[in-house]
């Protein structure tokens, strides 16, 4: 049996933040607004895994009222979502990830960005897809205030 997820995160831009994007540090001015560390791509594609098992969001299973997961890095909660896909019985088939911000650009650390959701996933780097691009100037992605994440994976029983 397959089934599909889908998935998106958005954070505000802020000074004194790191921009964190699928567990890569990527040098800018400004990082995600979040409780806990903002991680967008992880957040999105942790989501989309949780919906295509119809186990609800992100806030359900890491509350941001919880001192818990206050600045959690954002790869246990990917960790422990693919736990619970574990737990169902399934595997990722593919995941498709789109990050759009207007700047840095983020060609330069995809590939690393791939390999550290493959590694997560339990899955080859060939099932992971990552892009990036602007929103054109539009909304606050394109005016440089926030930076959103869309994530789809599709998953088989195993």
């Amino acid at each position: 049996m397959n089934r599909i997820g889908f998935s998106k995160d958005i954070h505000r831009l802020v000074e004194n933040r790191k921009l964190i994007i699928g567990g890569v540090v990527v040098p800018f001015e400004k990082g995600e607004f979040a409780h806990s560390d903002g991680d967008v791509l992880y957040h999105a594609l942790a989501e989309s895994i949780l919906g295509a098992l119809a186990l609800g969001d992100l806030g359900t299973h890491f509350p941001d009222t919880s001192s818990e997961t206050k600045d959690m890095n954002s790869e246990i909660i990917v960790s422990k979502v693919v736990k619970m896909m574990d737990e169902k019985g399934y595997k990722v088939v593919n995941a498709d990830i789109f990050v759009s911000l207007e700047k840095p650009k983020l060609k330069d650390y995809i590939p690393h960005m791939r390999s550290n959701v493959a590694r997560l996933l339990n899955t080859e780097i060939s099932n992971v897809s990552i892009k990036a691009g602007t929103n054109e100037g539009c909304g606050e992605v394109g005016k440089g205030e926030a930076i959103e994440a869309t994530s789809i994976v599709l998953l088989e029983s195993k």
